[in-house]
């Protein structure tokens, strides 16, 4: 069962970062699935680091647009940005030095963070970019 579920009411109306949403959720899905059927650390390990790369590279790429686009909200959206990853990088390395393992209040931060940024910060910008063609 999936930790999350795509719903349509998450959509920021931009192709391309609806589509990466999409992947994230997709990816805290496949770390849950491996936490829960007790995959090895090598394998969540693997998992963890890429979801902490295509965060890094979703963010990067949402940041250009705010650049690109001059969004009046840019500075503290990066904040959220920095803050998650930041976040993540110290679970991650947490993990691999083998102070703590993946549990389910990782998995729930996670959860709650992604849908929180989406709907509450996200969200914000859609009209934003749609008014400039960015759809």
């Amino acid at each position: 069962m999936a930790l999350l579920n795509w719903q349509s009411d998450f959509t920021v109306n931009v192709c391309e970062i609806d589509k990466q949403h999409q992947k994230l959720v997709e990816m805290i899905n496949n770390l849950h699935d491996g936490m829960k059927a007790g995959k090895g650390k090598k394998v969540l390990g693997d998992i963890l680091a890429n979801l902490v790369k295509y965060t890094e590279f979703h963010f990067k790429y949402e940041e250009k647009l705010f650049e690109q686009y001059v969004y009046p909200e840019t500075l503290a959206h990066k904040k959220q940005h920095s803050d998650l990853v930041s976040q993540v990088q110290n679970y991650k390395k947490s993990f691999e030095s083998g102070e703590s393992v993946l549990s389910m209040e990782i998995m729930s931060f996670l959860k709650v963070w992604l849908m929180d940024h989406i709907v509450g910060s996200d969200k914000k910008y859609s009209t934003f970019f749609n008014s400039r063609g960015v759809n």
